[in-house]
């Protein structure tokens, strides 16, 4: 029901013993398959027992609030980090998709278009909170039995704080098949997290792709790159614009500049962290330090927190925000989203993209049709908030920042397997990037694999 063939709208429909349940339920973010989000689920939410979810970035959470206005009524079950987060992520979607709705109404009557204006958000903040209570956390390495022949359980799969592979035990007939749903995969020796959770003999595999075609490239080491961009900024006095989406990036971008600032390795820079979520997710991550890698930890125990450091601000109202704008100098703002569909970085990215001096640093993955995209892509002007942009300012992108495994770390992953799994189905890639993996593994590997379309129905022997 999602993620076929694209890379955002997650949505897996699991249905055994006359029982139907959800693996994640995302949002659609590529403009192209926008319209989806308004489409009806293509099962009835209120026959659905329950939502299992791997993380809580909102290409699989953040339809969770239609799912429950349309008659959802049964547990989510995720991490609790992951139940933490995600209900900040949802408001705050729920808020952007209200903000939006009013904007496209504001922005039609002033182009003098007649009414009636049917712009509706696709749900609200009541909607989103109207969730909460249906999280039902579950710890790593726990297994859950919901009944209906239906186990699950979660593992981690380093891939922002309290993300999981699911691994999901069906027992019909007397026979039991394994299905692990990978999520997002994350990369070893990274940064804060622990490495992602491997597995010998699943029956199935349901497995992203969004880097399945290529590798990653650019430096391994960020602080240089970081210490370049910052050096160049300030050689030619303009601000420093970085889109970061708020759970993961923005924390990870904090722990570099601690770093840099504590070893003196850039000049002093106040650095403004523009994002009420990012901020209210690093504090999530302060009070789930068990999930810390050792290097992590080990920092924190010496009381050395890299989510402070000297020039460090957190910018809540909209009016400071505003202010940011009147700055002179090299100032970096960091802001949501990581994609530019929307939120405060639009408004400095309409402030900067058209000045020589800016500099704009993507430190994310941009999806095929979103504005960060676009930007990333070349081109020569574009579309915010309704004006038109040229663009000038100096576009770089700093590969070593993704939390996605890259094609050789995803075959890396399969390697702890002892038995081929049945199949594995290649999943959450772009077209090409699907279709490469499954090749490569097919091919190289011997592993039996499918890139299933939109909508496909499967059955499991």
């Amino acid at each position: 029901m999602g993620a076929a063939r694209g890379v955002t709208g997650s949505r897996y429909l699991i249905e055994v013993n006359d029982t139907k349940v959800l693996v994640d339920c995302g949002l659609y973010q590529e403009r192209e398959f926008q319209y989806r989000n308004w489409e009806r689920f293509r099962c009835d939410p209120k026959t659905l027992q329950a939502v299992f979810l791997t993380h809580a970035h909102l290409d699989h959470s953040g339809m969770l609030p239609k799912l429950v206005r349309e008659g959802f009524r049964g547990n989510v079950y995720c991490t609790p980090a992951t139940a933490d987060i995600t209900k900040i992520m949802l408001v705050d979607s729920g808020h952007l998709q209200e903000e939006d709705a009013a904007y496209k109404k504001k922005r039609h009557l002033r182009e003098g278009r007649k009414g009636p204006f049917p712009e509706e958000p696709l749900y609200t903040v009541a909607d989103a909170q109207k969730t909460f209570d249906l999280f039902s956390p579950v710890n790593y390495n726990e297994t859950i039995d919901i009944g209906h022949g239906i186990e699950a359980t979660f593992f981690d799969a380093g891939h922002v704080l309290g993300s999981a592979m699911i691994k999901l035990r069906i027992t019909q007939n007397g026979e039991s098949r394994t299905i692990v749903f990978s999520g997002d995969i994350g990369r070893k020796d990274r940064p804060i997290l622990h490495d992602p959770s491997v597995f010998q003999k699943p029956d199935y595999m349901v497995m992203e792709s969004t880097y399945g075609d290529r590798l990653h490239e650019g430096t391994k080491d960020i602080s240089k790159d970081i210490t370049e961009i910052v050096q160049h900024a300030f050689e030619v006095g303009g601000k420093i614009i970085v889109p970061s989406f708020a759970l993961q990036r923005a924390q990870e971008i904090l722990y570099y500049l601690d770093v840099l600032v504590t070893h003196n390795r850039i000049p002093p820079l106040d650095v403004y962290l523009d994002s009420p979520m990012a901020i209210k997710i690093t504090e999530v991550y302060k009070r789930y330090a068990e999930l810390y890698d050792q290097e992590m930890l080990e920092l924190m125990n010496h009381d050395h927190s890299p989510f402070h450091f000297p020039g460090l601000k957190m910018v809540q109202s909209v009016e400071e925000s505003k202010s940011l704008n009147a700055m002179k100098g090299t100032i970096m703002i960091i802001a949501g989203s990581g994609m530019c569909n929307g939120g405060r970085i639009k408004h400095h990215l309409a402030n900067n993209i058209s000045l020589p001096e800016a500099t704009i640093v993507f430190v994310g993955y941009q999806a095929v049709g979103t504005l960060g995209r676009l930007i990333l892509g070349g081109a020569k002007q574009v579309r915010i908030h309704g004006n038109q942009y040229p663009v000038r300012a100096r576009i770089t992108q700093i590969q070593g920042f993704s939390a996605h495994a890259d094609r050789d770390e995803l075959v890396n992953w399969l390697s702890s397997l002892k038995v081929n799994p049945r199949r594995i189905f290649i999943t959450h890639g772009e077209v090409e990037s699907a279709m490469e993996l499954s090749k490569l593994l097919h091919d190289k590997h011997g592993y039996n694999t499918t890139v299933p379309e939109f909508g496909s129905v499967v059955n499991l022997d």
